[in-house]
C-alpha cells in the first residue's frame, strides 16, 4: 500500500473550538486509511498562538512558549483521534517511533508536535522520511506556495511545481518562534530536500480535494519535487 504522511494544519482543522472542521475528514480519512496506510500529524493553529501569546504577556521564555504549543497540537491530534474511532490507532504518538510502531497495526496513526523549535511540519517531514512515504502533503489554510504571502500581496505569484531547493529560497529569513505562521519551516524544507520525497502543498480546508488528488493523480496546489515527472501516481 501506498504510504502517506499528512501535515494537517491545525487552523485548517480547528480554525476555532466554537467552529471545528473535524467532521469532514472523518470518512475521508477513513476511506483513504483503506487504500493507503495513512500518518496524520496535527498542528497547534489559532488555539496554540493564543496560548502562546499569553505566555509571552507573563515573559514566558520560547522554550516554554514551544512546550505549550506541542500540547495543544497534542489536545487537537487527541479530538481528531477521538473522531476517527476505530479507523484510528486509540493513542497519539510522541514520538516517530512510536507512530511506527503503531502502524503496524493497520490503522490511522496520529501525531502532534514533539520537539521544543520544531514545527509540526518538520515532525511530519521527518516521519515521511522514517516511514518511507511515497508522498508528503501539507494540508494548509491556502491552496499552494506563493512567492509573496497572498493575504498582503496581491501580486504574489503561485507556484504549480518547484524544487526543494526554490522552496528553500522561499522561507529562508523567516522567524524561528514559537507559534510561527509560514508555508513550512525550514527544518521540514531539508529534510523533503535530503529525503526526496515529493511534497504537495494543497488547501485543506476541503477534504475532498485530498480524496480526488489521490484517487486521480492529478495535483492541485503545488507540488515540490527534484523529479520532471508530473503528476504523480499512486
Amino acid at each position: 500500500m501506498p504510504i502517506i504522511v499528512l501535515s494537517l494544519g491545525g487552523s485548517v482543522l480547528l480554525p476555532d473550538i466554537d467552529s471545528p472542521n473535524i467532521k469532514p475528514f472523518i470518512s475521508v480519512l477513513t476511506r483513504i486509511s483503506s487504500n493507503h496506510r495513512l500518518f496524520v500529524v496535527v498542528g497547534g493553529g489559532g488555539t496554540a498562538r493564543q496560548y502562546i501569546s499569553m505566555a509571552r504577556s507573563f515573559e514566558a521564555d520560547e522554550a516554554f512558549s514551544d512546550e505549550l504549543g506541542i500540547m495543544v497540537t497534542r489536545l487537537n491530534a487527541m479530538l481528531l483521534v477521538g473522531a476517527l474511532g476505530h479507523a484510528a490507532w486509540p493513542s497519539v504518538a510522541t514520538s516517530h517511533t512510536e507512530a511506527l510502531c503503531a502502524a503496524e497495526s493497520g490503522k490511522i496513526v496520529v501525531m502532534g508536535g514533539i520537539t521544543p523549535g520544531q514545527t509540526t511540519d518538520a515532525v511530519a517531514a521527518v516521519l515521511a522520511e522514517r516511514v518511507g512515504a511515497d508522498l508528503f502533503i501539507n494540508l494548509t489554510a491556502v491552496d499552494g506556495i506563493y512567492s509573496a504571502d497572498p493575504r498582503k500581496d496581491p501580486m504574489a505569484k503561485r507556484f504549480d511545481t518547484m524544487t526543494p531547493a526554490d522552496l528553500l529560497d522561499v522561507v529562508i529569513g523567516q522567524q524561528a518562534v514559537a507559534g510561527v505562521n509560514t508555508v513550512m519551516d525550514i527544518v521540514a524544507v531539508k529534510i523533503v530536500e535530503r529525503c526526496g520525497i515529493p511534497l504537495l502543498v494543497m488547501d485543506g480546508r476541503d477534504p475532498s480535494l485530498l480524496e480526488s488528488v489521490l484517487k486521480t493523480g492529478k495535483f492541485v496546489g503545488t507540488l515540490v519535487t527534484a523529479s520532471k515527472k508530473t503528476p504523480f501516481q499512486l
